[in-house]
């Protein structure tokens, strides 16, 4: 067996802890250990430059889950993350060292290394990988005393799990289930062994190790022979100075620190290493950031299960039902004491029929499925997030280092009670109040940097321009962005206006420039907004495309109205505006001829969009000559047979609803354009895409408007066979787009025939529609207007004495 205990000849003495990472069993395995051995000294797997930040380990404001972050000065989008959750053994060796006064060192490839080895994010970028996410050398990703699992990068080995070969080899399918019946599942302080010794489950664990390793050698990881020629020097080292030196790393290590190597062997390995200048701190971490599933690969599937076996003092099945009984309360599933009895005996129950120590997450869940949720997975859902994983977050102490941008972030933070979480939280803001505006302008201000803890949502109550809602979560990467933006500045904001500056000064389009600038107004940047309206100025005097003029509209808008319940000046914006309009109303007609199918769609969009802006704008003359430039499209006749180089119908269509919409066409005009659209001169394929257009904004003028509804039957009646199926799809696609009642008040009056069909003869009642009078009854109309009347606040006394029922 391969000793726990390692000694040299001269030198003190050393236990090599191997581990798994973020395990509990682990976790209280190292614990026994280390208070039966008394180490002076404790080395740890970690980047060497965390050694000046052990001592805020044992500070009572940091508060695990956290992580240590190493980022490239120059490149902090170079970065790598050493997770650390109450469960895992290398925390509790750094409390335990703390309490003891034992020296600390972390031991792995110093993080200027392993980060000067490391690809580029635009190299990761195009192997499809995220910066931070995939593995960087020294930087192994927790979760097992393995190497990671994931696919293989380019031209590297096939690696393997070696908790799979040790659970294949115990005749387990399921490596997870193998390690909770080993280790996680026999909390007798031993690491799950029985023995009386605490060492005794590393030896184990170690001469299990080194079996693997004989056969499979790095296992797919070639540069771990440079890491653990590192972490042998700095044992070397140790063991000159301390009598007694425990180390505790990946199990995956042990073999190779305990083999005999000669020195000069481990330093020619890492000559001519490259080197970058980084700097450490600690970060705050979550636990669904310790989830294989959410795309940092430590390793447990289920870290919330893990802390809770961990910090179960007994009972940990009954304890954890009780957890569960208490969330589905909270979500108004009845759940009562009688449930949690039983889920506990059926989760023993089947841990027993299944041969396992103890009941596990699989058990508990089965129970819990059977017991409280009636068989349904939707409930499970549920408590697999928020408890099976989890939304803890951790926290730092505020000394902690840091760059000069995440300080001020912090206190920000502070100042304005928004606290960073892991769990998605909606925030509604009132601009109208001081806080709530200076929250949306550091959300905003954070979004311009990419650092994007808050996302606008979507409002459920009032549209207007006082009220904003937010969706904030906070996730462990956002370290990585907020270093990133410390390039621009040591503050929220210096760094914000730097960043508008050097967006505008290089944007691609007009639009981009505009939506700056409403950016700019939102996020308070007044230094950065005369940088941008300058760019603005000139990029809108020589672009000519009026589908860039139009798509730049809208956003500019917005701002202009933003100006007044945020206090700033945006009378520049305005008159820009109003220029920008101008020349989308000279530019229209021409822009529109000769549009293919996807450049109409696009044009359409556009329409929708200027026609919006332009009716925020104070201006009435303006509106006026964009309602002509409207009514030019609309009324413009199109070339026989859709022929290249006409208006498209669908933006002929598009300009006579917006029209009619606003009232600037009645409903007579709108009907006689339908009609000359749906002659036989008129291809079909053009006529469905008018109707398209036409139809665009909802169905109801059909329903209120039968000679429009009889002019479009009679159409689609006479179009051929031929053509039928050409323009079925469009058709489909303009009426899919109506409320179902809509349809299905439509497909009641085409059942019933067209309006002129069903006319009735002389002296007969029409019957009108299902629950309508068949004629408008003039004293309940009066009433009805009375009404509305009253609603707009335009009744006068003299409308109160002749209201049909003798007064209010």
């Amino acid at each position: 067996m391969l000793a726990a205990t390692v000694v040299a000849q001269g030198t003190g003495d050393a236990v090599l802890l191997g581990v798994r990472h973020h395990g509990p069993g682990s976790a209280r395995a190292v614990l026994a250990a280390l208070e039966a051995y008394r180490p002076q000294a404790v080395l740890i797997e970690g980047p060497p430059e965390a050694d000046a930040l052990v001592g805020l380990a044992a500070d009572p404001a940091m508060r695990p889950p956290v992580a240590l972050l190493s980022h490239v000065v120059d490149d902090p989008a170079r970065a790598a993350f050493w997770p650390f959750a109450e469960f895992s053994p290398e925390w509790v060796a750094l409390r335990w060292a703390a309490a003891a006064g034992a020296e600390v060192r972390f031991v792995d490839l110093p993080a200027a290394v392993s980060l000067a080895l490391r690809p580029s994010p635009e190299e990761l970028a195009a192997e499809g990988a995220d910066g931070w996410d995939e593995e960087a050398p020294g930087a192994e990703v927790p979760g097992g005393p393995r190497p990671d699992t994931a696919g293989p990068g380019p031209g590297a080995d096939v690696r393997i799990d070696p908790l799979a070969v040790l659970a294949e080899t115990a005749g387990y399918d399921d490596p997870e289930r193998w390690w909770e019946d080993a280790v996680e599942h026999r909390g007798d302080g031993t690491g799950g062994s029985g023995e009386a010794d605490p060492l005794a489950p590393f030896a184990a664990l170690g001469e299990a190790m080194a079996a693997i390793r004989a056969v499979h050698g790095d296992g797919g990881h070639p540069h771990d022979a440079v890491r653990e020629a590192h972490m042998r020097l700095r044992l070397r080292e140790a063991r000159r100075a301390h009598a007694r030196t425990a180390v505790v790393c990946g199990a995956w290590h042990v073999p190779a620190l305990a083999a005999r190597t000669a020195v000069a062997a481990d330093r020619q390995l890492l000559k001519g290493l490259p080197k970058a200048r980084v700097e450490t701190t600690w970060v705050p971490w979550t636990h669904r950031r310790l989830a294989r599933a959410s795309g940092y690969g430590a390793g447990i599937d289920s870290p919330g299960w893990y802390r809770h076996l961990f910090t179960a003092p007994d009972r940990p099945v009954a304890r954890w039902m009780t957890k569960v009984a208490g969330l589905l309360r909270e979500e108004d599933i009845p759940v009562s004491s009688a449930h949690v009895i039983e889920a506990v005996r059926l989760a023993e129950t089947l841990a027993a029929l299944r041969g396992r120590p103890l009941a596990g997450l699989g058990e508990a869940t089965d129970a819990v499925r059977a017991v409280m949720c009636d068989g349904s997975d939707v409930p499970l859902a549920l408590i697999r997030d928020r408890l099976v994983v989890g939304d803890a977050l951790g926290e730092v102490p505020p000394d902690a280092p840091a760059v000069p941008l995440a300080r001020d972030l912090a206190r920000q933070q502070r100042t304005l009670r928004l606290k960073p979480e892991a769990l998605e939280r909606h925030l509604e803001l009132d601009l109208r109040k001081d806080t709530d505006a200076a929250r949306s302008r550091l959300l905003h201000r954070l979004a311009l940097l990419a650092v994007g803890w808050g996302e606008p949502a979507g409002g459920r109550g009032s549209k207007g321009t006082f009220r904003e809602e937010w969706r904030l979560r906070w996730e462990p990467e956002l370290a990585v962005r907020v270093a990133e933006a410390g390039i621009w500045g040591t503050t929220v904001a210096s760094a914000a206006t730097a960043k508008a500056a050097d967006a505008a000064a290089h944007a691609g389009t007009l639009a981009e420039v505009t939506a700056l600038a409403e950016t700019c107004l939102l996020a308070g940047l007044a230094d950065a907004l005369p940088v941008v309206m300058r760019v603005l100025a000139d990029r809108a005097a020589l672009d000519t495309d009026v589908a860039h003029l139009a798509a730049a509209l809208p956003a500019l808008v917005r701002a202009v109205r933003y100006g007044d319940v945020r206090g700033t000046d945006a009378a520049a914006l305005g008159e820009v505006a109003e220029g920008l309009a101008l020349r989308i109303c000279v530019g229209l007609p021409p822009a529109c001829a000769g549009l293919d199918a996807d450049g109409a769609a696009a044009m359409r969009e556009h329409l929708d969009g200027v026609h919006r802006a332009v009716a925020l704008l104070p201006d009435p003359a303006l509106r006026d000559r964009w309602a002509a430039a409207l009514r030019g499209l609309a009324e413009r006749a199109d070339r026989p047979g859709g022929a290249p180089g006409g208006i498209p119908g669908l933006l002929r269509g598009a300009a006579a609803r917006l029209l009619l919409d606003d009232g600037r066409l009645t409903a007579e005009q709108a009907a006689r354009l339908m009609g000359l659209t749906l002659s036989p001169g008129t291809a079909p394929a053009e006529a469905a895409g008018w109707i398209e257009g036409f139809l665009a904004g909802g169905g109801m003028l059909l329903v209120h408007d039968e000679r429009l509804l009889a002019l479009l039957d009679e159409w689609i009646c006479a179009v051929p066979p031929a053509a039928f199926t050409d323009v079925l799809p469009l058709l489909r696609r303009t009426f899919a787009e109506f409320e179902p009642g809509v349809r299905r008040t439509v497909g009641e009056l085409v059942r019933r025939g067209p309006a002129g069909a069903r006319r009735p003869a002389p002296g007969a009642t029409e019957p009108g529609l299902p629950g309508f009078a068949p004629a408008l009854d003039p004293t309940r109309a009066a009433a009805a207007a009375h009404t509305v009347r009253l609603l707009l606040g335009t009744t006068t006394t003299t409308d109160l004495g002749t209201h049909p029922t003798g007064g209010a």
